[in-house]
């Protein structure tokens, strides 16, 4: 035990300063990078506490690094090489069979539902680590923007760090066209093309994120058009115009028209013909993308229903 005293006591801060090809990356995700094997949530934590400092100076977590930037990188427990999990060998196959697109700049997955972007909140892997660990020739791979775990669809990854930065502006600036297929219960109004309420997150204390609508939460807009009617449930289209947590489910939910095998929003309408239809994951997928490469030219990419989506639809048609 003193022996451990005395090698914490050895260790100290580190400071690195940010090079151009990690200019515009979020903190965040520079940090796991850089401190391997610290969880998830330590990091965080380090962040908010201050023990992670930016020019000597406090910063969030979605912070975009800039090249010069000094980094204060505290003295945190690392595990040791060869800890981290093994991919397994279903997903390995999985998920080279679901590449929609890929040149020197980016990787397009069609991302499975059940799978979350990332590991930490008790997952010891998630795409980005999977990824990494079955391509460790790449020298560099980042997520350009996230999938709530049990969305399927469309997913970018950046393969060199001037491409996350040119579409993080694209997506601050509004330029990427992202566009959702939902199914919800019950006839979807005609008039309802779009549905603008502010979110705020809230996280309950088992950890889990819940999302409601609240006056005082960030401004949030999501357009919706109906693509076709059945019986008893509505499928639609959602372009989310903001970038919220959980966006597209909530404004559904808010409009009276929860998604489908949704647990978090649901009701119990939406829940009965779930469980009718026999459908054990949330029916939302990123269907397409529109974005610019580096060189201007124009990228537009669709991703498939999953089969278990579309044996759902065929028993409504049906």
């Amino acid at each position: 035990m003193a022996e451990q005293r005395a090698q914490s006591a050895r260790r100290v801060a580190q400071f690195v300063t940010v090079k151009e090809d990690d200019s515009g990356q979020r903190l965040d995700n520079f940090l796991l990078r850089e401190l391997k094997g610290v969880p998830r949530t330590r990091i965080y934590r380090a962040i908010r506490k201050g023990e992670v400092r930016i020019n000597k100076g406090r910063v969030r977590a979605d912070y975009r690094l800039v090249a010069g930037d000094s980094v204060r990188l505290p003295p945190l427990r690392q595990s040791e090489p060869g800890e981290a999990p093994a991919v397994p060998l279903f997903l390995e196959a999985e998920l080279q069979g679901r590449v929609v697109h890929e040149d020197d700049e980016l990787l397009v997955l069609n991302k499975p539902s059940g799978l979350a972007v990332h590991g930490g909140s008790g997952l010891s892997y998630g795409l980005i680590e999977a990824l990494r660990q079955l391509r460790p020739q790449a020298r560099y791979l980042e997520l350009v923007h996230r999938l709530d775990r049990d969305t399927s669809g469309l997913i970018l990854i950046a393969k060199r760090a001037p491409a996350l930065r040119e579409l993080h502006r694209q997506l601050r600036e509004k330029h990427v066209e992202k566009r959702y297929l939902a199914l919800v219960a019950g006839q979807w109004p005609g008039h309802c093309r779009q549905v603008e309420a502010p979110l705020q997150k809230n996280v309950l204390q088992s950890g889990e994120r819940m999302v409601r609508v609240h006056v005082e939460g960030q401004r949030a807009l999501t357009e919706f058009s109906v693509l076709e009617r059945f019986k008893r449930a509505t499928l639609i289209e959602a372009r989310p115009i903001t970038g919220r947590t959980h966006q597209i489910r909530v404004h559904a939910q808010h409009a009276g028209f929860p998604l489908l095998g949704d647990d978090k929003y649901s009701d119990d309408r939406s829940r009965d013909l779930a469980r009718e239809l026999g459908l054990k994951r949330l029916f939302l997928h990123a269907q397409a993308l529109s974005f610019a490469r580096l060189s201007g030219e124009k990228l537009s990419l669709e991703a498939a229903l999953d089969e278990d989506l579309e044996n759902v639809l065929n028993k409504l048609r049906n």
